[in-house]
């Protein structure tokens, strides 16, 4: 089996706004082969970014488009490819978007062996340890008391696990976060997990404690990336001086960072982005990583179904695992990307069992939304 193409497709809603919301647009990873077999992946990015990772024209040796790398090679050979492109992107740096271009492209080649093999993913990168997984509900935040409530209301009817309401406002105002967590466990009742997702949005350390002391009067499950990511020292720091979780990962995009976020005691739980960290690949060397220090790991996952689907069959072979985010924005893009959305019942998602990822597109929203 050879690869014959590389395609990265730009679908994009018609209006786009500055909210925080990733549904709106998305990149689409097709990597085509000579026997038929077309692996798919979608790409939590920058998706014009992205697409020109893939398909630049070689410079030199040192920095050659993605796609050229791969023409001509088995894609069966995924960890070698994976090194391969690491490899000839050293100019164009190996962080950021270019690690995202070459995670979708990872994910998609597993999508091809699985369905080659005639195998769920999840049998291939360690085995299945579960059919079913419980999902919490991940909305961006609202900005009044009265919206927190109605999204609480509207959304936990379908039984999940808790909430995570992240953006919008946050990390702006203390007195206002707090008003907003307030409404929120109110809402939500003593049982139910509320997390909050801060977005990198603090700057002054001792407002975040303060904050987070505040948090716990309301039995906040976790703080998600209170600071930039590069803030080592304060997220472990944070984490020792608040009795609530603190969690990050989806903006990390190499092996060796989850492995320092490790090392500095930086996090309770890790949240590796199946699309940014290296794809299933690394998402593997992570797990070993995460499973041999004790520190479960909780995927980011606030795409369509597309990405959730590899994040599915990554969780389906997570010893440990814990929770699905499921994304709560109702987007066209979010709902309607694959040909059959994954559904919540109860409170729980059931892992696709389909060779590959168990997936196929809806080819009527891509071409309709499809960027030229």
């Amino acid at each position: 089996m050879k690869i014959t193409d590389v395609e990265a497709i730009i679908v994009r809603q018609p209006e786009i706004s500055l909210i925080g919301d990733g549904t709106q647009d998305s990149v689409i990873i097709l990597v085509h082969t000579d026997e038929g077999i077309t692996g798919i992946a979608e790409v939590d990015s920058a998706p014009f970014l992205v697409k020109a990772a893939i398909e630049m024209p070689d410079s030199h040796s040192a920095c050659r488009g993605l796609k050229n790398i791969l023409l001509g090679e088995n894609p069966l050979d995924i960890e070698r490819l994976w090194n391969k492109m690491y490899h000839y992107s050293y100019y164009q740096g190996r962080g950021g978007v270019v690690m995202h271009a070459i995670s979708g492209i990872d994910m998609a080649l597993w999508d091809i062996m699985g369905k080659a093999l005639h195998r769920p993913v999840s049998q291939l990168i360690g085995g299945s340890c579960r059919e079913k997984i419980p999902a919490y509900i991940s909305i961006l935040m609202p900005e009044t008391e009265e919206e927190v409530k109605k999204l609480v209301d509207y959304h936990m009817v379908q039984g999940y696990s808790g909430i995570k309401f992240g953006w919008g406002s946050l990390g702006q105002d203390p007195k206002r976060d707090i008003a907003l967590i307030r409404a929120a466990r109110e809402a939500l009742g003593s049982e139910k997990k509320l997390m909050i997702d801060i977005a990198m949005g603090w700057d002054d350390y001792k407002i975040a404690l303060n904050t987070c002391h505040a948090f716990e009067e309301y039995n906040v499950f976790w703080v998600e990336e209170p600071f930039c990511v590069e803030r080592k020292a304060d997220f472990s720091k944070l984490r020792s001086e608040t009795a609530l979780n603190i969690t990050a990962g989806e903006e990390l995009c190499h092996v060796d960072e989850f492995d320092t976020y490790i090392r500095e005691g930086c996090v309770d739980i890790l949240q590796p982005d199946m699309s940014r960290c290296g794809g299933l690949t690394a998402a593997r060397k992570i797990r070993d990583l995460a499973c041999r220090s004790g520190i479960p790991i909780i995927p980011h996952n606030f795409k369509s179904g597309l990405l959730m689907s590899a994040t599915l069959q990554f969780i389906a072979a997570l010893p440990n695992a814990l929770y699905l985010e499921y994304c709560g924005q109702e987007t066209v893009l979010s709902r309607q990307l694959i040909a059959e959305p994954i559904q919540v019942k109860d409170g729980w998602v059931s892992i696709p069992d389909s060779p590959g990822f168990g997936v196929e597109l809806n080819w009527e929203t891509v071409e309709k939304y499809r960027v030229s």
